[in-house]
């Protein structure tokens, strides 16, 4: 079982910055993939951004691409998600989660997750 706990939400104006970050503990880390997902009210759970166990390859969607940096620390356990130019549309429940595939953009992938972190963006 993988625990994750997120943190670093919280409300800014639009043009600003945050760092969410989400600490694993409990069993092995070794070999997952990590993904951050966000879900708007009223909206469903959509993609956000997946890096790949080694570091190497970092995946976004379209809407943040340039604007949100994803990273990984294997030495702490840790995943952040760097977010600058935020908009009042990346205002969401912000969820990390972790997964053994090799398949980064669907939910259904992952095999554990956070319990969220809130993100507003004031306009």
């Amino acid at each position: 079982q993988v625990q994750l706990a997120e943190s670093g939400g919280g409300l800014v104006q639009a043009g600003g910055s945050l760092r969410l970050s989400c600490a694993a503990s409990g069993r092995t880390f070794s070999g997952y993939a990590m993904g951050w997902f966000r879900q708007a009210p009223g909206k469903e759970r959509e993609f956000v951004a997946a890096i790949t166990w080694s570091g190497g390859s970092t995946y976004y969607a379209d809407s943040v691409k340039g604007r949100f940096t994803i990273s990984r620390d294997k030495s702490k356990n840790t995943v952040s998600l760097r977010m600058n130019s935020l908009k009042p549309e990346d205002t969401a429940v912000y969820y990390c989660a972790a997964s053994r595939r090799n398949s980064y953009y669907s939910e259904v992938s992952y095999d554990y997750w956070g319990q969220g972190t809130q993100v507003t963006v004031s306009s």
